[in-house]
């Protein structure tokens, strides 16, 4: 019989490429990641595994092995949401990762409305990239998650993960001394978020959208931070909905076409399970009536 704690180990051996970067993302040794991977090996009685320097690639059985594991752990999560609610009541620890103007203008809120109607549930609050989303998820760091994408930006698809429809969707603001339209711009400074982020990405190809690669002086996750920028002149900034709540008042605000759009996202058959639920009910009852999806 396969053990599904080696299958998950394979699982994310299929994500992330190398022994090592499984064993960080999984707080394992990774002598003990390649150790259980051979057992795993000798249970299944045909390679798995083919390396080649540091990467390590899957073989056919491995990866058809990985597909089976994904529809194994989808079962089980569907069976611990039937479990959950057999229970009487909401209790115990529930995870909960979002990104930062999120947890600042509505995660608050939604805890509120949560332990209002779960009192016995632990709420726990994270804050996480979307980006690093999928991995804690898969590797139960988290239980329920918000995630966001822009209209240049679409999702990708991650295996293991299912994600709603979006919550709500923020319309975004160019940031800058003065009105403006992007293409005016062309010759500022710009202020983005850090490159490997979505924030990045969505600056990038709005610019590119407009005809020009912006020149990027100054790289800062946080909106806050960009609009204090654009105040003192150091440059102009794209800023979603939620992070204008702290604007100077010597930044003019110009509404883009362009949405930045927020789903919740958990493991793969995890829809139904009762905090999941809960979570998302709460969430749903505090976005004001201006954001929410249609």
């Amino acid at each position: 019989m396969l053990d599904v704690r080696r299958l998950r180990l394979l699982r994310e051996l299929a994500h992330h490429g190398t022994i090592a970067a499984v064993a960080e993302a999984l707080a394992f040794s990774p002598s003990a990641v390649s150790q259980q991977l051979s057992v795993l090996e000798r249970e299944a009685g045909v390679p798995l595994l083919e390396r080649s320097g540091r990467r390590v690639a899957l073989t056919p059985a491995g990866r058809n092995l990985v597909r089976h594991t994904e529809a194994v752990l989808e079962l089980l999560e569907r069976a611990d949401a039937e479990l959950a609610h057999a229970r009487r009541g909401l209790a115990g620890p529930l995870r909960i990762g979002a990104y930062p103007s999120a947890v600042r203008a509505l995660v608050p809120a939604a805890l509120a409305e949560l332990a209002a109607r779960h009192p016995e549930l632990e709420s726990m609050v994270s804050e996480v990239d979307p980006a690093a989303v999928a991995g804690a998820l898969r590797a139960g760091e988290l239980d329920v998650a918000l995630v966001h994408e822009y209209d240049l930006v679409p999702a990708e698809p991650e295996e293991g993960i299912a994600l709603t429809g979006p919550v709500f969707a923020e319309p975004m603001y160019l940031a800058a001394r003065a009105t403006g339209t992007l293409a005016e711009h062309r010759d500022s400074p710009w202020i983005t978020a850090p490159v490997g982020t979505l924030c990045h990405a969505m600056a990038q190809r709005a610019c590119q959208a407009a005809g020009f690669s912006p020149r990027v002086r100054h790289r800062v996750d946080d909106f806050a931070s960009q609009l204090a920028l654009v105040a003192a002149g150091q440059g102009v900034a794209l800023v979603p909905h939620l992070g204008i709540d702290r604007c100077p008042p010597n930044v003019v605000l110009t509404r883009l076409p362009v949405y930045r759009r927020t789903r919740t996202a958990f493991r793969a058959g995890g829809a139904a399970h009762p905090a999941v639920a809960a979570f998302a009910a709460a969430l749903h009852a505090v976005v004001p009536a201006e954001l929410r999806a249609s």
